[in-house]
């Protein structure tokens, strides 16, 4: 039976990263929902399309579309022994639907993964990005700060703060997710499937809680 993983976590808790991490070590597809999104717009895939239209309006994209791009991603052949699934599903009804959808492809969902941390972690963790004007270039005033401050190290351009990164953005978007992702954590809780990940750890400790976890 196929194996699928379903990952949760914050914004700034590095759950791209474990995901990528977690697929390698596992030999899994990692299907990221808005890597998926992304592509399918960029190809103008009739999904691609149909989603587009709710995107350009700034309404959210209905589940069926969302679902038909997960289930084509799903019958490629990379999937057949699973996935690591990467912000999908949002809500207790995609996860329903996800678990009709999987039994299609002799799978099943194994663990749910919830990566945390601490709002104010995160926040630093967002917050202090920095990007250089010319060639985009990337800073961190904790943990990768140029050695001039406020310009880039490579360049000598200016370094800005993306609207995205502001402590405010961030601050918001932080707590949109929680408020938005506590039934869905609450589902998979119900099921005995749910497992908590302190993502304060390094990124190499966090991967050894994630293996061990998704193995039990």
């Amino acid at each position: 039976m196929a194996t699928f993983i379903v990952l949760l976590g914050p914004p700034g808790v590095g759950k791209g990263t474990q995901a990528r991490i977690l697929a390698e070590a596992k030999k899994l597809a990692h299907i990221s929902s808005g890597d998926l999104f992304r592509e399918n717009i960029k190809n103008k895939t009739e999904l691609g399309n149909h989603a587009r239209e709710f995107i350009d309006k700034g309404e959210l994209v209905p589940d069926d579309v969302t679902i038909g791009m997960i289930r084509e991603r799903l019958n490629r052949p990379d999937c057949k022994a699973g996935a690591i699934l990467d912000g999908f599903p949002r809500t207790p009804v995609q996860a329903m639907a996800l678990e009709k959808m999987l039994a299609d492809f002799n799978g099943q969902i194994s663990a749910v993964p919830y990566i945390t941390a601490p709002e104010e972690v995160l926040v630093g963790r967002i917050g202090g990005r920095w990007t250089c004007r010319l060639h985009g270039h990337v800073y961190h005033q904790m943990f990768n700060p140029p050695m001039k401050a406020g310009v880039c190290d490579i360049d000598d351009s200016e370094l800005y703060q993306r609207e995205d990164d502001k402590v405010e953005t961030v601050t918001m978007r932080i707590r949109v997710y929680l408020e938005q992702t506590i039934p869905l954590v609450e589902y998979y809780r119900k099921t005995g499937k749910l497992v908590e990940i302190d993502g304060t750890k390094p990124v190499e400790l966090v991967s050894k809680d994630l293996c061990s976890a998704v193995s039990k």
